[in-house]
């Protein structure tokens, strides 16, 4: 178990590197197969010995090796996120369907989380690949039926649809973007209706605490714009991991078990 934990570690890591790769070449629309990984100030074409994950990262004190440009510390926390998270996946659900689902879920998640915070962007070009991907996986690998991906897609992006429209109403201005709603029509479909009711309902919690603190310490206020997107994957990400222990929990404090 400690070894293949360690080797779903490791790929995760090098997965992470892959996905820097397409957190910083989507947005720009440019392909993330070719050219081959190269410094984005110099031009330099990255030798493979200096694309391992984090220990390239620290061998070369965080710059190129060509121009000592300086690496974006957004590299390794990508590829040592992406390794925490699979590992973790792994020693949750062991070598199941429904770890590889959440592998390819997870993955997405980090690149949506990362572009947003970036971008203020939750790109289509991730999320309907993803909501078709999901929505083969959970069938082929989950036993689900075909309405329960529906109505998880529905309860997802529905439910912030309604949102935007109530933020419309009162406040006068857009207060959330069709890219939340599709992320959310994604989710919906890989972890179906409760459990992405359970994730918005998350992501909503963090973001209100992350917004009480941010204006408490002045770093936030009202007119500050906060990308939604990274609060739905936590709230998710949560969901995942803890879900099943929070409803039980919830259940014996409301005393309904």
């Amino acid at each position: 178990m400690f070894i293949i934990g360690v080797l779903f570690f490791v790929f995760g890591l090098i997965f992470g590197s892959f996905l820097n790769v397409c957190i910083y070449r989507l947005p720009r629309g440019e392909s993330i197969v070719w050219p081959a990984s190269h410094c984005p100030v110099c031009k330099a074409e990255i030798k493979p010995w200096d694309n391992v994950p984090v220990l390239s990262f620290i061998a070369l004190c965080g710059k190129c090796r060509s121009c000592k440009a300086k690496i974006h510390r957004r590299y390794p926390l990508v590829e040592m996120l992406t390794g925490i998270l699979f590992a973790g996946l792994f020693l949750k659900f062991g070598l199941t369907g429904e770890v590889i689902t959440f592998l390819f879920l997870a993955a997405l998640l980090v690149v949506i989380t990362f572009i947003d915070i970036e971008y203020q962007l939750i790109l289509n070009k991730i999320t309907l690949p993803g909501l078709l991907l999901g929505a083969i996986l959970t069938w082929q690998l989950g036993s689900v039926h075909l309405w329960q991906i529906g109505l998880g897609l529905v309860i997802g992006g529905g439910s912030l649809v309604l949102v935007a429209l109530l933020g419309k109403g009162l406040f006068g201005k857009e207060s959330m973007g069709m890219g939340d709603v599709k992320m959310a029509a994604m989710i919906g479909v890989f972890i179906g209706a409760k459990g992405v009711a359970i994730s918005l309902f998350l992501g909503f919690l963090i973001a209100g605490i992350f917004s009480f603190v941010g204006m408490a310490t002045k770093k936030v206020n009202r007119s500050s714009y906060i990308p939604f997107g990274p609060f739905i994957a936590g709230g998710t990400l949560v969901y995942i991991f803890w879900g099943e222990n929070i409803i039980t929990w919830y259940l014996m404090y409301a005393g309904l078990k």
